[in-house]
């Protein structure tokens, strides 16, 4: 018997006070990619292993997080690092933008999300809030 890596039981509430709790760059984002817009199913709060992505394509293994400024403290780019890692062991891709980008760029980010999901390959990508 494999074991469930996606939306395990034990993070069901910790997933669930994550989405009713947005930050206002993911608020930003979800509302250009709910309802299947970009052409493809986003799902948000995604549970995968032990990890919750911000938002999550299955069709296209594509993850997107979302990074405010403490994703720039040494032990958070460990982290994250070790998690990236850890989804692309999974064959997952991880897309990351700034928390200021989606606000003050969205347009920009959508582009390059549409971008990665017509790409035939996706790698690893981060965007800084610069």
């Amino acid at each position: 018997m494999t074991q469930k890596i996606f939306n395990q039981i034990k993070y069901k509430t910790y997933r669930q006070e994550l989405r009713n709790n947005a930050t206002n760059a993911e608020q930003v984002l979800w509302y250009r990619l709910k309802g299947k817009q970009l052409g493809v199913k986003f799902r948000r709060q995604h549970g995968i292993g032990d990890y919750i992505v911000d938002f999550y394509c299955s069709a296209q293994k594509l993850a997107i997080e979302l990074d405010g400024s403490h994703h720039l403290q040494p032990d958070q780019l460990a982290y994250d690092n070790l998690r990236t890692e850890y989804l692309n062991s999974l064959g997952i891709t991880v897309i990351r933008y700034g928390n200021h980008s989606v606000l003050k760029q969205i347009d920009a980010v959508i582009a390059d999300i549409v971008e990665r999901l017509d790409s035939s390959t996706c790698l690893t990508k981060s965007y800084s809030d610069s």
